[in-house]
């Protein structure tokens, strides 16, 4: 039996705790060298001589690692290492995942945080919950999700024995990892592997220096060459040559919706090239949402704004990015969160004063600078605090909260994914009214919050917002889905839904064999009913 899991508990690097002075100490270590960060192909390690500099955000003329990026013939060699590692590996060796869960909860955990905390810009907070917690929850709990699949048996009626056996898929997994989440790096490629897939696995760019740190722990728990095979490089040309593979077997994804669907579209191109159905997975974009009653706990709501929209500078899939307050209560609100952003320090995430690191590359700063700066010239909008953007030595923005006249404003609709929230004062009468206006502005359908006291209110919400929202939170930020505790995902362009963290996403990766064995067996064709008296 495998050992029932708990959710690892999260250090609190308070001052003075040995957690602190020892992440401190590996925060030096790994910023005073450069890794040479090649691709891994059958447990072999290739420099290709064509390399990506992988710096910090939050100083980004600092390099951490050269990355080497993969070609034409990597490539190849990944798909065969996995084809050629998965006759053996489809036993379902589920031991190297709870040693890889316990070596990362001890002697790799400030490795992997810190890692995370340069190549990210996370804060330690930010990267004990994902890089370290979530990851070792992700390991420990999808073994325990893949047992209880295995148990899950039909009836045998007597004289036979029936059996379903969970084959994994016949095809390798194509794993593409997104940069806000190194959890997300080391499950998309794990989960399939768990039941008995191997993967390729393409890394964001922008995560490939904590990334590639997984791997090696992988490796070092026991995972076998060519079950996870490592391969950064161009997304377009990893993803054409994964997508048009005979024995590609299915798609593991956190990224844009956009990228997703051009993803979706060359894998239905190739259709019918396929040795068998593809299983295509994906968790998207996402416009999350607060929305409040007139009876919210104002301390409460306020706190869930500033923790939801502005942890991670807003690049979590499921950060706050527009709000609905009623007109009655948001003077007290908003005269609370501007109090708190007040305090909010925005800088080095090796200062552990600051709240907030920086954004995670000139792409993503353009982006948001650009949403910023339109804002300040658009009519009906007002910029309450923030809108800053510097990036001369890192990419900051800092924390943004506008607020909108038109609830139907770019900023409510569009997915920035970065430090800005859009705060609309509804009238308190047309409490209704907004619920269908929440549920109805954004094409996205991942996260979202109510707060309210009064259970009548939260009622209407659960029910008005019942397709809204693939994780709905009441009294709580929209955010900090917790692996095990509540499974994470969301529907319309938010994705499949197949919630990460739970048996159901683990069901993708396997195809089921009924098998029935008869113990005694007919011996002649007739039938009762056949016979005359």
């Amino acid at each position: 039996m495998i050992p029932t899991p708990i959710n690892e508990p999260v250090l609190s690097y308070s001052p003075g705790t040995p957690e602190r002075d020892e992440l401190k100490r590996v925060l030096k270590e790994l910023s005073a060298r450069v890794l040479d960060i090649p691709v891994v192909v059958g447990g072999r390690e290739v420099r290709t001589g064509k390399t990506v500099d992988a710096v910090m955000p939050h100083c980004h003329h600092h390099v951490l690692a050269k990355v080497h990026q993969a070609g034409p013939k990597e490539i190849e060699g990944a798909i065969a290492a996995a084809r050629e590692a998965w006759r053996e590996w489809s036993t379902w060796p589920l031991a190297v995942f709870l040693k890889a869960a316990d070596l990362l909860a001890t002697r790799h955990r400030a490795v992997v945080n810190a890692a995370t905390m340069l190549g990210q810009s996370k804060t330690a907070h930010q990267a004990e919950i994902d890089a370290a917690c979530e990851l070792v929850d992700f390991w420990r709990f999808n073994v325990h999700f893949a047992e209880r699949l295995n148990a899950e048996q039909p009836i045998s009626s007597p004289g036979t024995w029936n059996q379903l056996e969970y084959r994994p898929l016949e095809g390798f997994v194509y794993a593409i990892t997104p940069f806000n989440f190194t959890s997300i790096g080391g499950n998309l490629p794990t989960a399939p592997a768990i039941m008995g897939c191997t993967v390729v696995w393409k890394p964001a760019a922008t995560a490939a220096y904590s990334n590639y740190q997984l791997l090696k722990l992988l490796e070092e728990a026991g995972l076998p060459p060519g079950v996870v095979n490592f391969v950064p490089g161009p997304a377009a040309d990893v993803s054409a040559r994964a997508i048009a593979d005979r024995h590609f077997g299915g798609i593991h994804f956190t990224g844009s919706t956009e990228v997703f669907q051009g993803l979706w579209r060359q894998v239905a191109g190739h259709l019918g090239d396929y040795a068998d159905y593809p299983r295509l997975v994906g968790e998207t974009g996402g416009k999350d949402f607060i929305v409040a009653h007139a009876s919210a706990d104002v301390e409460a709501l306020a706190t869930a704004i500033v923790r939801g929209a502005y942890e991670y500078q807003g690049q979590k899939c499921s950060a706050a990015s527009r709000a609905y307050v009623p007109d009655t209560l948001w003077p007290r609100v908003r005269e609370r969160v501007l109090g708190m952003l007040g305090g909010v320090r925005v800088g080095d995430p090796a200062d552990f004063t600051n709240f907030m690191g920086a954004v995670i590359d000139r792409k993503a700063f353009e982006k948001i600078k650009g949403y910023i700066d339109a804002a300040k010239q658009a009519r009906g909008v007002r910029v309450l605090f923030g809108g800053g953007c510097d990036d001369t030595d890192g990419y900051f923005v800092q924390p943004t909260l506008l607020e909108v006249d038109d609830p139907g404003y770019r900023t409510m609709c569009e997915e920035i994914f970065g430090p800005v929230l859009t705060v609309h004062a509804y009238p308190e009468p047309q409490w209704r009214e907004t619920l269908q206006l929440v549920d109805r502005t954004s094409p996205y359908a991942l996260t979202g919050a109510v707060f309210a006291q009064d259970r009548g209110a939260v009622a209407e919400a659960l029910t008005a917002l019942r397709y809204a929202a693939g994780n709905f939170y009441i009294n709580d930020k929209p955010t900090g889905a917790v692996v095990g505790q509540q499974p994470f995902g969301g529907a319309r362009a938010s994705g499949t839904n197949d919630k990460a963290g739970s048996i159901l996403n683990l069901i993708r990766w396997v195809s089921a064999r009924a098998i029935k064995e008869n113990f005694v067996p007919p011996r002649d064709y007739p039938y009762p009913f056949m016979a005359e008296r």
